[in-house]
């Protein structure tokens, strides 16, 4: 089956009870970072069984492997492999305990031209700063979204990083504006009812501003990131296809389990897997 068009028959297994997030914060500290992005490992990551006839019919996290090299190269960030991957190990586990959703314990990486990627409704690309598709990625990734796939975007800061991911974008939609989408848009409120648009930092970036209320990067370019910025490309009937998190860092809130309790109280429980739950459900019924 066609995993773009079985998200009918996810819609029936999802969140029909939600439980507190108080739940992962009282299970807080079994695991650290792991920084080796080549490992095959699950770094203490606790993995969970699969009904056989639900095999088929999972959500999978599936992050884009990318070149680098476009209008922000030596300014993007560490690329594809970013927070891989204990990033979304633990957003999988998290979406799984949390939601009556069937997911799949193993992530997967593909590049936007493997015949695979139409199995999958969500892809997820970070730090785009430096991202440069190639001609046959364009096209791959055009059809892809306009066939019912979601691209989710995140991880990257200020004006330059976001040019290059803007002019890449543009070659698969010449058409189509990416444009902001407002908080009363269900998506920051199917799931979890966000008040504010978040905004994560770093670990590192947060440590350092513990206290002053500043919860943004700097850009390597010097423009202003204090205001998160959550835009959207959407298809002829209004659904969004493309959800761009800018000034943002949602993978480090996932990805930090074990490190801070305080990061993790702040960052992680009250916002990063809120809007990660939020995006994926919609994205998996739209």
């Amino acid at each position: 089956m066609n995993g773009v068009c079985f998200r009918r028959i996810i819609i029936a297994l999802l969140l029909t009870a939600m439980c507190s997030m108080a739940l992962i914060a009282q299970q807080f500290g079994r695991r650290g970072r792991n920084s080796d992005w080549q490992s095959v490992g699950r770094n203490g990551v606790p993995t969970w069984e699969v009904d056989k006839p639900f095999s088929k019919d999972l959500f999978t996290f599936v992050r884009i492997k990318y070149d680098s090299g476009g209008y922000g190269y030596g300014r993007g960030g560490g690329g594809w492999a970013t927070d891989f991957r204990d990033s979304e190990l633990n957003f999988s586990f998290r979406l799984q305990q949390l939601t009556s959703m069937k997911v799949d314990p193993e992530p997967i990486v593909l590049e936007l031209t493997d015949p695979k990627l139409f199995d999958y409704p969500f892809i997820y690309i970070i730090e785009p700063g430096s991202l440069m598709f190639h001609p046959e990625e364009v096209v791959a990734l055009r059809r892809y979204l306009l066939n019912g796939g979601f691209l989710m975007v995140d991880d990257f800061w200020g004006d330059d990083q976001y040019f290059n991911f803007y002019q890449e974008i543009k070659r698969v939609f010449p058409d189509r504006e990416p444009a902001e989408v407002p908080l009363e848009h269900e998506i920051f409120h199917c799931v979890y009812d966000l008040k504010e648009k978040p905004q994560l930092p770093s670990i590192g970036h947060a440590q350092a501003g513990r206290g002053t209320g500043v919860t943004w990067e700097r850009s390597r370019d010097g423009s202003d990131t204090s205001v998160p910025h959550y835009r959207a490309i959407r298809d002829d009937a209004n659904r969004i296809m493309v959800f761009i998190c800018h000034n943002t860092d949602l993978g480090d809130g996932w990805e930090r389990e074990g490190e801070d309790p305080w990061y993790f109280e702040e960052f992680s429980v009250k916002k990063a897997y809120p809007l990660g739950i939020n995006i994926v459900t919609y994205a998996m019924t739209h």
